[in-house]
Formats: C-alpha cells, sequence, structure tokens
C-alpha cells in the first residue's frame, strides 16, 4: 500500500486562505479585481477554473509575494516565474546598483540579504563585525539571523541580545507570518529556539532600538535601517532588501571613521 501524503492545495484553497489573511470579504476583493462576486466564490470552491491573468491579478490584490504566487500558478496549472542566480546577466544593472549602494555606506557596515536572511553580498566594513565568529558561522551562505544569534557568533558580545534579538525574531516572525513561506518557519522555530536561553532584561531607553556590541576595549551602538526593492517584478530581485548600520552615538563614528574599509574593487 502506497503512503499516505499530504493533499495538495486547489487554486481556490489557496486564494482563499491568502483573502481571509488579508481579512478581506469576498465582495471587497471581487470589486478590486472587477470580478463578480459569483464568480470569485466559484474559483475558491473548485467550481471554476481561473485564467493564469486572473489569478495575477487576484494576487497582486492580496499583496501575495512572488514567491507565494508561484504556488498559485502552480496549483491553478500554470508554469510559475522563473528564479534566476544573482549573476545573472539580466540583473546586473540592479545588482551593480545595489552593490553601489552598499560601497556609497562606508565606512559604515551594510548587506544585501535575501528573502532568507543569507547574506549575498556586504561592504568591507561587515568585516570587523563579524571578527571572531565560528568559521562553520561564516560558510556560505552566512545567514544574518543565525549569525547574530547563535553562541557562537556575535551573540556573547551583544550586551542588550534580549532586546536586539527579539527586535530581528519580530521582524522574522512578521515576514514568516506574510509570506508563509515554509524556509522562514523553520528559521524562525531556530531564532526562538536560540533566543529563547537568554534572560530578558529592561528595554534600553532611546528613540530607536539598537545593537549595543563589544569589539575589542569599544561598545559600538548602531541602529539598523532597513530597505526593499519597490515595485520588483522578477522573483529573485523581489526578497532582497538591504540592511544597513548606522552609528547610534559619537564614539560609535569615531571609531569606525578611523577604520574606514576600502570598496568592491
Amino acid at each position: 500500500m502506497p503512503p499516505v501524503t499530504a493533499r495538495e492545495h486547489t487554486v481556490g484553497e489557496l486564494l482563499r486562505e491568502w483573502r481571509r489573511r488579508r481579512r478581506m470579504s469576498q465582495l471587497e476583493l471581487s470589486n478590486l479585481a472587477s470580478v463578480s462576486t459569483r464568480h470569485l466564490s466559484f474559483v475558491e470552491n473548485g467550481r471554476s477554473a481561473p485564467t493564469r491573468g486572473m489569478v495575477a491579478t487576484l494576487a497582486d490584490h492580496l499583496e501575495v509575494p512572488l514567491r507565494a504566487k508561484n504556488q498559485l500558478f502552480l496549483a491553478a496549472g500554470y508554469a510559475p516565474l522563473d528564479e534566476r542566480e544573482v549573476d545573472d546577466l539580466d540583473l546586473a544593472p540592479v545588482m551593480d546598483g545595489l552593490r553601489r549602494l552598499l560601497d556609497a555606506h562606508l565606512p559604515w557596515p551594510a548587506l544585501l540579504l535575501d528573502d532568507h536572511w543569507d547574506v549575498v553580498d556586504s561592504n568591507a566594513a561587515l568585516h570587523a563585525l563579524l571578527d571572531g565568529c565560528a568559521p562553520e558561522l561564516l560558510e556560505p551562505p552566512v545567514n544574518a539571523i543565525r549569525i547574530t544569534l547563535d553562541p557562537r557568533g556575535l551573540a556573547p558580545r551583544i550586551r542588550n541580545l534580549p532586546e536586539w534579538g527579539g527586535h530581528l525574531v519580530g521582524q522574522l516572525r512578521h515576514r514568516a507570518d506574510e509570506t508563509q513561506d515554509p524556509r522562514l518557519g523553520v528559521l524562525l522555530d531556530e531564532a526562538e529556539s536560540l533566543l529563547g536561553v537568554v534572560r530578558p532584561v529592561p528595554a534600553s531607553p532611546g528613540p530607536v532600538v539598537t545593537m549595543e556590541l563589544d569589539r575589542d576595549e569599544h561598545l559600538l551602538r548602531f541602529f539598523s535601517v532597513s530597505a526593499r526593492l519597490e515595485m520588483a517584478t522578477d522573483l529573485t530581485l523581489d526578497g532582497l532588501h538591504l540592511e544597513t548600520f548606522v552609528p547610534a552615538d559619537a564614539a560609535t563614528a569615531d571609531c569606525f571613521s578611523s577604520t574606514a574599509a576600502v570598496p568592491h574593487g
């Protein structure tokens, strides 16, 4: 007897689940997508097969991420969007522009991350922060969440680890819920497990959450700014985001300014 496997969800079931996650009624979605509520109901319960264009339109109004949109296409019997490597020639102009932004942020650290928080690229200043991390954590793909929270990584040098780690886990939890990406769900479980052994401390006063990092005899204080590509139509580019670290005090600024790193060659 063959093993029992989980039933694949239909495109209607997936669309209904995304609609409920967005707290949108059938009437609201049908008005936005310019389709009848009756037809939308038929699509969701499997009585009508949507065209590829209709799947794309409904997904756009539901703000479904491109990776999850591929699942909708596959469930409806259509070819998914292609996923390319970041060094694909067609992506070169965008990637070159993003790398220029990394170097423009010198002498402060900056990273280019994919949608699973793996490091795609970084500027030279990042090496100063990661010095002392276990070699196995620095093997590609380096994961920014893991190397921050792992006791073999930055965690022992982050004075306010519960606060900063809680900030990271909150971001990860929001993204995992927004995208329903199973890889993010696994990473979230790992991050919560790593952070769970840390004793909570009161949040430090200040207008933003900062990372307080011991480096040699210095205490470095940074806040982070994250930016995503707007209107990306490519699956690879859609998940990329820049994470830049900005000095939160003059001592940190002076420390990095005196040891300015060289940009990409």
